[in-house]
């Protein structure tokens, strides 16, 4: 493991051209769907929400991770305040998140 990342370091990170480059192709690997709500069964893409490109092993204590694409997914902004235990997230099962599959039938 490489040194800790400070919290200017990684500004610099998120706002190089590299990053964004890996972050569009990672939403476009990805759909654009949240990948912690397809696992659910919900359908949830930037037509609805916000979606970020989340570090896996984060960026702070892994910065030689930091280009590496198994360690990047796809998250809305909700679950990714959940991933970081930030409190701005939906936890009460309301708004945008929905199963279009839940009346569908299912093949067991």
């Amino acid at each position: 493991m490489q040194s800790k990342l400070n919290k200017q370091q990684r500004t610099a990170f998120y706002n190089s051209v590299a990053w964004r480059q890996l972050r569009n192709h990672i939403l476009e690997r990805d759909n654009h769907e949240c990948q912690w709500c397809k696992a659910n069964g919900l359908v949830v893409t930037d037509m609805n929400t916000v979606l970020e490109v989340d570090h896996i092993k984060e960026l702070e204590y892994y910065p030689e991770l930091r280009f590496d694409e198994d360690n990047l997914r796809t998250l809305c902004k909700d679950c990714h305040n959940k991933r970081h235990g930030r409190m701005n997230y939906r936890s009460n099962g309301k708004g945008k998140h929905t199963n279009k599959w839940k009346d569908d039938e299912r093949w067991d």
